[in-house]
This record gives C-alpha cells, structure tokens and sequence, in this order.
C-alpha cells in the first residue's frame, strides 16, 4: 500500500502501468501513456464501481495524495447516503436523494408499526433499486411502473401492491420538504400494480403432509435439517414464521415445556405462553444441539451477517427451491424441478402451514374457538374487552392432538 507522496513518486518514476491502494478504497494508477491519477472503487445498488478523481501532482488542476484522500471521504459519505457520486446534479447541490429521504422516512415509520423489516425489505431489494439514487423531482411516471413491473414479473403481486403503497408514502414525505412539487405514484392504483388481492385459501391435507415431509426426508440434500424441522414446527404450533426464527433459547422452558413470546415478539402485542407438545421439545432439544452456543433456535448460517438469526427468506427459498430451483449448466442459470414438482404437490408457501394447521385441528373436532386461541388471533367486539383467559390447558390439549397426528410424518 502506499502510504505518502514519496511513494507516489517513486512509482511514476519507475513508470510502470500498474494500480496501487493507498488505503479505504482509494487507488494511485499510472496508465501505459505514463499518466499517475487517483481513483476510487465503491459499491452502490450491489455493484462495484470505479470513479477516476484527479491527476496526481501539485499543480492547480492536480492533487496531492492528502487531497485525494479528502475527495475519497466525501465520497464514501455519498454512498453511505444512499446518493451516487457519478450523478453531477447531486454533487453541485444539497437537494437529498430519494434513498435519503426513505431513511427519514422508515426512522419515522418505525415509531408507528409493530414491525418495519417488511415495509424495509420491500424498500431496499425493490424501490431503491430503481429510484433511491435519484432526485424526487426526477422521478417519473416511467419509473414508478418500471419498478412495479419488476415485482409483478417476479410473481410477487402482493408485493407490488406494497410497493406502491411505499412509493405514495414516501414522495408523500418528499413533498412536506418541498424536495418535489407533487406525487407521481398518487396516480397509479392497484391495477397497475399486483391487482386485486385474493385471500389465500391452500392448506395441506395429512396425506399431502405425508408427502411432504416423506419427499423430504428421502432427499436431505434438498433442504437442511435446520428448515426440515423449523416446518415441523410451524406445522405444529401454528406460530407465525417470524416468531420462530426469531426466536431465543431463554424463551423455552423445556421442564414446564412452554414457550413464552413477550408482547413486543407477537403481531397482536399480547403477551403468549405456548403450550409445547412431547415431539415439539425433541425437535427443539436436536436444534439446540445443532445451534451450539449460539442464543437463537435458527442462528445465522454464514458469518457477517447483519443480525444473529437467520433471514426472514431463508425458509422461502428453501420452499420455494422444493418446487423449482435455478442451477447452472453449461455456465447459464437453468429453471429444473424440484423434488415436489417432480411428484406433481400442489404449490404452496410457508404462510400456508399456519392455515394448514387450522385447518387440521378443525378435522380433529377441536372447537374453533380454541383453535382461534391456538393462532394467538385477537378477540373481537365485546368479547375482546372482558374475556382476559389464556385457554392454556385447552390449548396445550389441541396441539398435542395436533403434533400426535403429524409427528408420526415428521419423524420419518
């Protein structure tokens, strides 16, 4: 690396083309016409880029190495904004990108809904993709339907709604600081987006479970042992999928066999005791093996992750590569069958083994309102205000029926 000018020098009169870091992203080059200038590598929308900054010397259109480390900062602090430092408009101004504007914007959010990691996630892998480095007033018409396509095109229409949704709130936002004059997204609705939503209505039978977990079983390469068992799980307790992989050690008694998730772990903000059935407990006692020292039941699988537990796709992926899965042959990504497809099972997400769950007690004569209670849904009307009883011991009667029937198909 080099470290100061009389290493710079000393390069140029050696006069061999060739790059050198001078440290934090920042590059001395000499090129084969023997010209030495700086220049700065970084990463913006998840691709490596490379700006050239200046002439290397200590005349007034040069500059020195303190200099280009100075011009590398400023850099670095553009792409920490969300900003791209190639965009000229927003190096001659102030004026704050829509990336900018989207960090006020979620910080804000946050204090008003229980969970912003969807409306985030939907934020950064969708919209700032195509509009977070420009300017609010550069955002156009062509733009907002360019990014909703996108999402439809990847068969996600309900994500597209939410899209929308995100990209009125935001230019909404924009236009509170005057950073855009009106709305582009306010003249788009659902149908340019992902269409009417329809209710998902797809639960597994016990046969279809059979299958499943059989298909599974007698294929350990397609899918970890870890996610094998966290759909056991959520087949059993009905639990939403983001209580369970976020879940921590501290929270299972095994002794009492009980799961307590806290107000603020919950999607209604009430506190839940969750009765554990006998096969639950041997599943979480072979996770907690699996997962060492760590204090999550799903720990993240790969170091340098953002948070200790795993993504909140992780199951997605590993579902969805079940059915179809992209691999590579002959250096080009190909579309093959997954091993459920192969068998012909009808598709299905993760979401829908918490209605499958439902749905079976309802076959093993549970009564509904028990099973409402085992879902942790909310009381309504009156009924919410003066019934204050947990139904524990109904409720740990239901799915032990529940993990008696389907146990027997996990545990293969």
């Amino acid at each position: 690396m080099l470290d100061t000018n009389k290493d710079l020098q000393k390069k140029v009169r050696e006069g061999v083309a060739n790059k050198w870091s001078c440290g934090r992203s920042l590059y001395f080059r000499i090129s084969h016409e023997g010209t030495a200038f700086f220049m700065v590598r970084y990463t913006f929308e998840n691709k490596r880029r490379e700006m050239i900054i200046g002439r290397y010397g200590k005349l007034a259109d040069e500059m020195t190495l303190e200099q280009a480390r100075d011009k590398a900062a400023v850099i670095r602090a553009m792409v920490n904004r969300g900003e791209d430092p190639r965009l000229k408009n927003v190096k001659r101004t102030n004026e704050k990108t829509v990336n900018s504007i989207a960090e006020v914007f979620l910080s804000k959010k946050k204090r008003r809904v229980q969970d912003i990691r969807p409306t985030e996630r939907v934020y950064w892998n969708d919209i700032s993709p195509v509009i977070g480095s420009l300017l609010p007033k550069k955002v156009s018409g062509e733009h907002i339907q360019d990014l909703l396509d996108q999402i439809v095109e990847s068969g996600r229409p309900t994500v597209a709604n939410d899209a929308l949704l995100i990209c009125k709130e935001l230019l909404n936002e924009a236009m509170k600081f005057n950073h855009v004059r009106y709305n582009v997204a306010l003249a788009f609705n659902m149908k340019d987006a992902g269409g009417k939503e329809k209710s998902r209505t797809r639960a597994l039978s016990f046969d279809e479970i059979e299958t499943f977990y059989s298909e599974l079983a007698t294929h350990p390469t397609e899918i970890t042992r870890e996610n094998y068992l966290a759909f056991a799980l959520l087949n059993t307790l009905l639990v939403r999928k983001g209580e369970l992989i976020s879940a921590k050690w501290q929270e299972f008694d095994f002794e009492l066999q009980t799961w307590t998730l806290e107000a603020e772990r919950t999607k209604t903000t009430s506190r839940l005791v969750i009765p554990l059935p006998n096969q639950c407990v041997d599943w979480l006692r072979e996770l907690k093996m699996r997962a060492g020292k760590s204090e999550y039941v799903f720990p993240a699988r790969r170091a340098g992750k953002r948070r200790e537990y795993i993504s909140d796709d992780t199951l997605n992926h590993a579902l969805s590569g079940c059915f179809n899965k992209k691999v590579m042959r002959k250096g080009k990504k190909t579309l093959v069958e997954g091993v459920l497809a192969k068998v012909g099972f009808k598709h299905f997400v993760v979401h829908d083994l918490r209605r499958t769950g439902r749905t079976l007690l309802a076959e093993l004569g549970v009564d509904p309102f028990v099973s409402e209670r085992c879902l942790n849904h909310k009381l309504k009307g009156v009924e919410r205000v003066y019934d204050r009883h947990d139904y524990f011991e109904q409720r740990k009667a239901a799915l032990q029926k529940l993990a008696d029937r389907i146990a027997p198909l996990v545990n293969v």
